[in-house]
Formats: structure tokens, C-alpha cells, sequence
């Protein structure tokens, strides 16, 4: 019988439970069980026992030879970090099992003092916004929005390299529904969910933003303490592998807020940001069209941006009503299992991006897959 958490975003602990009588299914790569007292879904609840999950052999191999992990010596790896709680008083631990541990040591490739500086700066981020915890669940108004409209989105296949791809599309943001708090918890939120996955925690991140139709406005409202909390949960605070952050179609203000925001990036997060502008072939060096919807000129359908949202609070999600927290899970199983029609017609339903599909614009000034760094 496999353990499983059941994980309660709005509480401090990770209670240990039976999975002999609970439904299970798989959303886009991650195993999910449902705790349903009832016709409510009251928690969302996922398999994470360590040694059931498993993982491919390409990506173990790829684990011991990017990430130095060593399966004889991984326990003992653990407790070094583990060890090292005593050392901050100041800092609230809330979880310290061994695969918990793990994922930080991953992202680390296993250094046990990075490791632990990248645990105690995830607790403290949160000790130090908690109004951004007070209740970080998928039903809490703000992030509902901000998934609804598609912060983050999250594609289903991944690129040739075994790596989630995430996707944002700026023009989205209607600043009088969405605070730019609510869109990263709706992003910080959906990589607690998505690095439950072992593959993920080894294999990571890409992250593509369109800035199409971003105006001047919208820009205006990305100031440099809003950004730079955005760096701190991400870059400094989370333990994500992102492999790379692609810009297209970005206007030219978007360079100026790079230099407000360059004193916060790491020089290795510097080197991962790449401009694309609106030539999506430099773009397509690095991930092929077959990983990328028909908007980045890819071989996929046309994205749509209420597929994660549904993912995560359930095939009642409306996009033009608000949602309630209710549904049959039989509904989700069928809906997310490939066998109803209606459902997989649902789950296409528009575009978001600005540029047509397959379609290449011609390369204009800004065009580059150099990062950011080049610009110097």
C-alpha cells in the first residue's frame, strides 16, 4: 500500500495518511488523489511516497551525473542538511522529512551548504510575507483569479529535455482583477504542485513570457519592490531548476525594466534569460515546435490558458463565472483520462497569444537569443 501527504495549503504541517480507500488519478504528469467527503472536494491531496514514485532510468543517470546525487549516500545527505536547523532559531521549519529535504538538494546538485541556505531562505520568504500564506490554496479568491486568467499556464508536454514548460502571456493581466501578489502566489502555488513530480525536481523549468500587446501602462505597475519580491520566491527562494526564461515579442520597454531589475538576478540567472522578440526561430533553437503550441510557432494545438486552472480546481471551472469549490470526481477522471470528446474539445477552446499560429514575424531590432547579460 503506497503512503501518501495530505498536504493542506491554509495549515503548517504535512499529515502522513492510508491511501486504501481514496481515488486517484493523473493531471498532467502529476499523480493526485482526492479526498472528497461528500460531494466537496476538501483538500487537494498527491502521492508523494519516495520510494513508490520512482524515477526513469535516463533521468536517475542524469540525476548522479548534473546533480552528483549518489543513492548510497543519500540519506546521509539528507541528515548533513537536516542537521543544520538547529544552527537558525530565528526560522520556523515547517517540514523537514527526507523527500521534502531532497527537492532542495536537487536544486542544489547536492552542495549540503547551498542546500540549506536555500531551505532557510524558503521558510524565511514565508515568515516574512505572511499575508502571502495566509491562505495559500487554489480556492482563495485571489489565486483562483489569477489562474482563470491564466497565471501561470502550464503546458502538458514538455521539451526535449524532460522540462515543464510554463507560459505567460503579460497582456493577460487586467490590473483591476489581478494584483501582481495574487498572479506569483497563483505561480509560486502551481510549482508546489508541479515539484511534487521527482522527474521535475531533477529535469526543471522553462518559462516562456509573451509580451505581446503588453502596454506601456501595464509596465509602469511593475515596480521595482514588486519585482524584486517576484525574484526573492523564485530565484532565491524556491527550489525550482529553471534550465531558462524566453522572452517574445517584448517592446522596448521591457529592456529598461531589465535594468531595474538586474541588480537582483544572480549572474547564472542572468545567463538563462534570452530575447527572442518576434522571431521565433531562435526561439525554436532551443525548444523545438514539437514541445510548443501553434502561438510559438510550434506543431501543438492552440494553447488554452484555463487548462492548468481546470487541472487544478476541477472541470466545473467556468471562464465567465466564479467557480465553487464542488464537483463529481468521476467527471475528472473521464474528463482528464482521454475519453470524452467533450471534454477534450473543451480543453481547446482559444488562443492567447498575439501571433497567429505557425506564423514568423519578420526579426527586428530587439531580436536576439543572447541573454539579457549581452545587452552590457
Amino acid at each position: 500500500m503506497a503512503s501518501i501527504y495530505t498536504y493542506q495549503w491554509n495549515d503548517t504541517s504535512a499529515v502522513r495518511s492510508c491511501a486504501s480507500t481514496a481515488t486517484w488519478l493523473v493531471l498532467q504528469g502529476v499523480v493526485f488523489m482526492l479526498d472528497i467527503p461528500g460531494d466537496t472536494v476538501q483538500e487537494v491531496v498527491y502521492w508523494r511516497d519516495l520510494c513508490a514514485v520512482g524515477l526513469s532510468s535516463e533521468t536517475t543517470e542524469k540525476a548522479r551525473q548534473e546533480l552528483n546525487e549518489n543513492p548510497d549516500t543519500l540519506h546521509a545527505d539528507i541528515q548533513q542538511v537536516r542537521d543544520m536547523i538547529v544552527t537558525r532559531p530565528d526560522i520556523g521549519f515547517l517540514r523537514t522529512d527526507d523527500d521534502f529535504i531532497l527537492r532542495f538538494l536537487r536544486a542544489r546538485k547536492f552542495n549540503q551548504a547551498e542546500t540549506f541556505r536555500l531551505l532557510a531562505q524558503y521558510f524565511q520568504f514565508r515568515q516574512q510575507n505572511l499575508d502571502m500564506f495566509q491562505s495559500f490554496k487554489v480556492d482563495d479568491p485571489g489565486i483562483k483569479r489569477a489562474l482563470m486568467d491564466g497565471f501561470p499556464g502550464v503546458l502538458e508536454t514538455p521539451d526535449q529535455h524532460g522540462r515543464k514548460i510554463l507560459i505567460l502571456f503579460a497582456s493577460n493581466w487586467d490590473q483591476g482583477r489581478n494584483s501582481f501578489t495574487d498572479i506569483l502566489r497563483a505561480i509560486l502555488l502551481s510549482l508546489e504542485v508541479l515539484i511534487e513530480n521527482q522527474e521535475l525536481q531533477i529535469n526543471g523549468f522553462i518559462l516562456i513570457m509573451d509580451w505581446s500587446n503588453f502596454s506601456f501602462k501595464q509596465a509602469s505597475k511593475l515596480t521595482p519592490n514588486i519585482l524584486k519580491l517576484a525574484i526573492e520566491g523564485l530565484q532565491d527562494s524556491f527550489p525550482a531548476r529553471f534550465g531558462g526564461i524566453h522572452f517574445v515579442n517584448q517592446p522596448w520597454y521591457i529592456h529598461a525594466m531589465y535594468t531595474i531589475i538586474k541588480a537582483f538576478l544572480k549572474d547564472k540567472t542572468r545567463k538563462r534569460i534570452f530575447l527572442h522578440g518576434n522571431n521565433l526561430n531562435s526561439l525554436h533553437q532551443l525548444i523545438l515546435p514539437d514541445c510548443l503550441p501553434s502561438e510559438f510557432g510550434g506543431t501543438l494545438p492552440p494553447y488554452d490558458m484555463g487548462i492548468w486552472a481546470r487541472t487544478l480546481l476541477g472541470p466545473n471551472y467556468n471562464d465567465e463565472t466564479e467557480y465553487t469549490l464542488t464537483y463529481d470526481a468521476l467527471h475528472v477522471k473521464e474528463c482528464y483520462g482521454g475519453g470524452d470528446k467533450e471534454c477534450a474539445d473543451k480543453l481547446l477552446k482559444r488562443s492567447q497569444s498575439a501571433v497567429e499560429p505557425g506564423t514568423l514575424r519578420q526579426a527586428d531590432r530587439y531580436n536576439t537569443a543572447q541573454p539579457l547579460l549581452a545587452l552590457d
